[in-house]
């Protein structure tokens, strides 16, 4: 297994429009507990977006683009609603199969569009803060250019995109960690691609406009970062 370069060439088994639509169910659904354990979102709201949110001082609309199951718009709507912010979440994927599967999550202050950031972009909407999880290792250059491009215009002040780093221990810990949660789901065999596809940190910063900086918020984790404010 070769991981010093980023392979592209790669696809993810759940992206092809012929999956298996009973496997691909019980991948969204066990997203929710695979992100808690491995995308750190958790951190990432208390040290960046909460302080962020609050200094408002009014209430938010956050965009989580590319939201697949809707489990990080969920989980981060329940840390911000539990520290009294008013936040409206919304998920946005152009997957329609991943909106099926989001709806369940959906609440007063969680929705979910069928939708991508270029149609976002072009309708004219704004919302106070984009992120994402997960998405940039799908993307190839001119994709992650567009992306960027679009999520910082989509947003009228901070961005967060959040994924996976590639390297040798995450692939070994990942292969073997992920056993339990894998029967029946695409968990494993797209799991381990995305970490052959995914931007090492010094890949991505490389890749990104000015303006932006690339975080490691948590082992084998990279966070691309737009902020005005800095």
């Amino acid at each position: 297994m070769n991981l010093a370069e980023r392979d592209a060439s790669l696809r993810e088994l759940m992206d092809d429009a012929d999956c298996d639509p009973r496997l691909l169910a019980a991948t969204y659904r066990r997203f929710g507990l695979v992100n808690r354990l491995v995308a750190g979102w958790t951190g990432v709201y208390r040290h960046t977006l909460r302080p962020y949110l609050s200094g408002l001082g009014r209430p938010a609309r956050v965009l989580d683009l590319g939201c697949g199951g809707g489990d990080v718009a969920a989980h981060l709507a329940a840390l911000a609603r539990a520290d009294g912010l008013r936040v409206q979440w919304i998920g946005a994927d152009p997957d329609p199969r991943a909106i099926e599967a989001a709806a369940a999550r959906a609440a007063s202050d969680v929705s979910f569009l069928c939708t991508g950031s270029d149609a976002l972009r072009e309708s004219g909407e704004r919302f106070d803060a984009v992120l994402s999880n997960h998405v940039l290792h799908h993307l190839d250059a001119a994709e992650l250019a567009a992306f960027v491009d679009d999520s910082a215009a989509l947003s009228t002040g901070l961005v967060l995109h959040g994924d996976i780093e590639r390297g040798r221990l995450a692939y070994a810990l990942y292969g073997i960690g992920i056993l339990p949660l894998a029967p029946g789901t695409f968990l494993r065999t797209d799991g381990l691609r995305s970490i052959r596809r995914s931007y090492r940190a010094a890949e991505l910063a490389s890749r990104l406009p000015e303006g932006w900086r690339v975080e490691r918020p948590g082992r084998f984790r990279v966070l691309a970062v737009r902020d005005p404010r800095a």
